[in-house]
């Protein structure tokens, strides 16, 4: 939050004449010779310098010598907000106003302190007063849109935002906060034109590139997302979400390697850190190194053993090798960690089905269904391994599921024919196979091959028209 007021003590003065002030300050056997805007300036000078022990300390003296100055007693209320006393805070504001007030200023620092204690009902009051009295002060309007903008009511702080930019278009942070705030509404495009007016502002705000970078990221514009985080890092070298998202803006542009490179970098500057080296993995993957992509989603793993994403690619690394019995133990412990991940289980399934472990992945597709009921290839996968298993009736249900989810598939129709003549429902499985042949005309020539037995009768040659 921005706490005005000692901003506001007078034009700043020469830093080295106020230092040295200061020094005289801290030797002077006698300091009542100091007059009470010396030690204003001697007062701000330590708050500048965070140090608010000697600020406070200053003020009291003031205070001593004149116990009815106002401007003293919200001056004590900022620094000893600054100093996390919240209480004390407000105590020296309510000095304040009682003896002035209509003070803006007071009022607004009074509303922020209020907003620290999360008192936010009193915090508006102290706000709308302030505005009653000046309905654009900048300020008044941009910390009354912090705290709602706290309070997530983002309509209500982008309004009060908006007229802090019309009372002062160059008011050094009401541009960030609007980007920020039309980011949270998924205004895209007004939340970038907002950072760049911050940026015009304060060009070395490695924040405000950032913020940008990740906003034209969402907005698929990632090649000026990836220029947007470079300049926070021309700026931040060591920043490493910078570093990261980089990363994310280069895997979306396809460059894989520049990816690993700015992820890299991030472990450089943090250590193992289990979500980057998860991506690193990805990436790896993904330009099919396998054994690179395996020591990095071990490296997650080491990083944190929770990590069940790890888990699952790396099962995927050894289910791509064709080594399913390793894979099968990794998606185990994928499913335990995180056993609502219907993805975990599907490959858990598909793994168990390659080795033979037809029970494993009937149980396993059976809890993918469960998990997606709308997934219909799930459906498909698990009506064929039970009707592998022998599980012929359930075998049907499942694959008239998949064909609710999916009525024009050829190849559903085409099994669950299989379903119905191993359940003497042969005129069914007639229709069942003309309408996968009507959707499919390849079905057509690979009954055949795929029921030499049934393609051998006359009879179920005549009713498919094979034979005229």
């Amino acid at each position: 939050m921005f706490h005005f007021g000692f901003d506001d003590f007078e034009d700043q003065p020469d830093q080295t004449r106020l230092a040295e002030l200061a020094s005289r300050y801290e030797e002077a056997d006698d300091t009542t010779w100091f007059d009470s805007d010396t030690l204003e300036e001697i007062a701000a000078w330590y708050f500048e310098q965070g140090r608010f022990d000697e600020a406070l300390d200053v003020l009291d003296r003031i205070l001593a010598v004149q116990p009815y100055s106002s401007d003293a007693w919200m001056r004590r209320g900022i620094v000893l907000n600054n100093m996390g006393d919240h209480e004390q805070a407000l105590a020296a504001y309510d000095e304040a106003l009682g003896l002035n007030p209509t003070d803006v200023e007071t009022l607004v620092n009074r509303g922020i302190t209020l907003d620290a204690l999360d008192r936010i009902d009193e915090a508006e009051v102290s706000f709308g007063k302030a505005l009653e009295l000046d309905p654009r002060n900048d300020e008044t309007l941009f910390n009354f849109g912090i705290t709602l903008e706290r309070m997530d009511r983002i309509e209500d702080a982008i309004g009060l935002f908006e007229r802090c930019t019309e009372a002062n278009p160059e008011h050094p942070e009401v541009w960030y906060e609007l980007g920020y705030c039309f980011d949270r509404q998924e205004q895209l495009s007004s939340s970038i034109t907002c950072y760049d007016r911050h940026l015009d502002l304060d060009p070395y705000s490695h924040d405000a590139w950032y913020n940008r970078g990740i906003v034209l990221n969402k907005a698929n514009r990632f090649e000026e997302a990836v220029d947007s985080y470079d300049m926070a890092l021309v700026i931040n070298e060591a920043f490493a979400s910078a570093h990261y998202n980089k990363g994310n803006a280069m895997a979306n542009l396809g460059d894989l390697r520049g990816a690993i490179e700015a992820y890299k970098r991030v472990l450089e500057i943090e250590g193992r850190d289990a979500a980057t080296c998860y991506n690193i993995a990805l990436a790896y993957d993904e330009l099919g190194l396998s054994e690179s992509a395996i020591r990095y989603f071990e490296m997650a793993i080491e990083a944190d053993e929770t990590y069940a994403e790890a888990w699952y690619g790396l099962g995927c690394c050894y289910d791509g090798l064709e080594r399913f019995e390793e894979a099968l133990t990794f998606f185990n412990r994928a499913v335990i960690l995180n056993p609502d991940t219907a993805d975990f289980w599907y490959a858990k399934a598909d793994c168990a089905y390659n080795l033979g472990r037809l029970p494993e992945a009937v149980n396993a597709y059976r809890t993918v269904v469960g998990i997606t009921p709308e997934n219909g290839d799930a459906w498909m996968d698990f009506a064929e391994t039970l009707f592998e298993t022998g599980h012929i009736e359930e075998a049907l249900s499942a694959y008239r599921r998949a064909l609710d989810l999916k009525p024009d598939n050829a190849e559903t129709y085409f099994s669950q024919a299989r379903a119905l003549f191993a359940l003497g429902q042969p005129e069914e499985s007639i229709r069942s196979l003309k309408m996968a042949f009507r959707l499919d005309p390849d079905q057509r020539d690979e009954f055949p091959h795929a029921w030499p037995e049934l393609f051998r009768d006359s009879n179920i040659r005549l009713l498919l028209g094979f034979e005229q």
